[in-house]
């Protein structure tokens, strides 16, 4: 987000231009909502970009949590026991390339990629992910190849 950078140290070379502008900017948020202007403005990006005008880099994503965290449910599952779950299965996960790196030395130097996502995963698998079972089609899951050590530590933990 450009917020009283460069651009307003500038000279404006056409003051009234810049105005046509701005309330034809104006125009389109009062009447088409701000959902438009902001599709007119990523089109005019695009095409600043196609002409070759450099464009100031924006700092912020579009995303905005639609929940506020007073709004938040409370956590779903017992946190206590889902973090010592947790801990079981990076232990076993370090463990599993431990024991394979004695056959295979240099396999499975991503437990850093697992052990940094699974409360991510945990949560996603204790109260997100749906199998077939429930009546869909169940959910595909494409998991970082790196965290690969603690997806199957994971499978080795669970019963069937």
């Amino acid at each position: 987000m450009i917020d009283h950078g460069p651009v307003h140290q500038l000279p404006d070379t056409d003051p009234d231009e810049t105005k046509e502008w701005l309330q034809s900017l104006d125009a389109v948020v009062d009447i088409k909502g701000r959902s438009r202007a902001r599709y007119l403005i990523s089109r005019l990006l695009e095409r600043a970009l196609h002409e070759g005008v450099q464009v100031p880099p924006m700092v912020s994503t579009d995303y905005i949590n639609t929940i506020p965290a007073e709004s938040e449910p409370w956590f779903p599952g017992d946190e206590k026991m889902e973090h010592r779950i947790r801990t079981f299965v990076r232990w076993n996960a370090a463990v599993m390339v431990a024991r394979a790196n004695r056959r295979f030395s240099g396999l499975g130097g991503h437990l850093s990629t697992y052990a940094s996502a699974a409360s991510l995963y945990e949560v996603g698998f204790n109260h997100f992910f749906h199998g077939k079972n429930d009546g869909g089609h169940g959910d595909q899951i494409f998991f970082q190849g790196h965290a690969a050590p603690g997806i199957y530590a994971r499978a080795f933990s669970r019963d069937g």
